[in-house]
């Protein structure tokens, strides 16, 4: 029974590498090539006056492009070469937390059926309005930020081949590190449903997700996105739809829940270099998920009992 389980996961997971993987390698190598030319430095340069707007700086807009269109650490490491206050440090950690890596995460997150512009008002919305009420509440934080360590200058790539190569590289890499997190544990998930171990947990699960208004079946797909992250959990949200049952509804609030916060340990360890407080960091990214999830879902339940309530009147 444990090895057909094996077989089986395994065969779902090189799967799910494969439908992930022809997202994750055209546009890791397309933003690869893009740092080498000036289309990156034009969108900074457009996005700088919009910073000014939440309290920001024009230097914000470098991480903030760089850790939107690439990821987290090219975000934090564009912050770390940077001379900026410890509120504007907080203000980029928090929006950063909430929108970063959108062309990969919103890409795999479309493949689950979720909608492209339900992921994008949820994680641009919180980031703006998080930087909006920090801005205002926070008087303080005006010092210079003091991360401790000792700038190092990234290595330069010139030249069409190299960078070309350098590109490929990265592409490669982004598609095989999805392979060694998302083949195996699949196979792992997939010996935990045939022993019935997920039917515990997801039990254990219920009266949370109640709270959600998300039903027991998506627990699988919460697991993964708060553990390993969107872009890597997004193989075990596929195959919970599929396998599953999950609604497009518990499906979407699911999401909305992880935009706001997922991969909790990696992305809240991640700005420890940073030196700000990261336990607020995590607990606003908590608190706002749970209460947005529970606001739409409210809203969605009401929804979906006024049309009740219209199709009986109408027959």
């Amino acid at each position: 029974m444990i090895v057909e389980s094996i077989k089986k996961g395994l065969l779902a997971g090189l799967k799910t590498v494969w439908t992930l993987g022809k997202v994750i390698f055209p546009v890791t190598l397309l933003i690869s090539i893009l740092q080498y030319t000036p289309v990156l430095k034009w969108i900074i340069h457009l996005v700088a006056p919009l910073t000014n707007l939440i309290g920001l700086s024009g230097d914000a807009a470098i991480p903030l492009v760089l850790g939107n269109f690439l990821n987290l650490y090219a975000g934090i490491g564009a912050i770390l070469t940077l001379s900026l206050p410890v509120k504007e440090v907080f203000i980029i950690a928090v929006m950063l937390s909430f929108s970063h890596n959108l062309l990969i995460e919103s890409g795999v997150a479309l493949k689950t059926g979720v909608k492209l512009w339900v992921i994008l008002l949820v994680r641009v919305g919180l980031a703006v309005l998080s930087a909006v009420v920090i801005n205002l509440v926070w008087h303080g934080g005006s010092e210079i930020a003091q991360f401790g360590l000792s700038n190092q200058a990234s290595s330069h790539i010139s030249g069409t081949v190299p960078i070309l190569l350098n590109a490929l590289g990265k592409a490669a890499w982004g598609v095989g590190k999805l392979a060694l997190i998302v083949i195996p544990l699949m196979a792992v998930i997939q010996i935990m449903k045939d022993l019935k171990w997920l039917e515990l947990f997801s039990r254990g699960l219920a009266p949370f997700l109640k709270v959600l208004g998300i039903k027991q079946n998506a627990s699988m797909t919460l697991v993964a996105g708060l553990t390993i992250g969107l872009a890597y959990g997004a193989g075990v949200m596929i195959q919970a739809v599929k396998e599953d049952n999950v609604s497009k509804k518990d499906m979407t609030l699911a999401f909305v829940f992880l935009v706001a916060c997922h991969a909790v340990v990696e992305d809240t360890l991640i700005f420890l270099p940073l030196g700000i407080p990261v336990l607020p960091l995590f607990l606003i990214r908590l608190i706002t998920a749970v209460l947005l999830t529970m606001a739409l879902g409210q809203i969605w339940k009401r929804i979906e009992l006024q049309h009740g309530k219209e199709a009986v009147y109408e027959q």
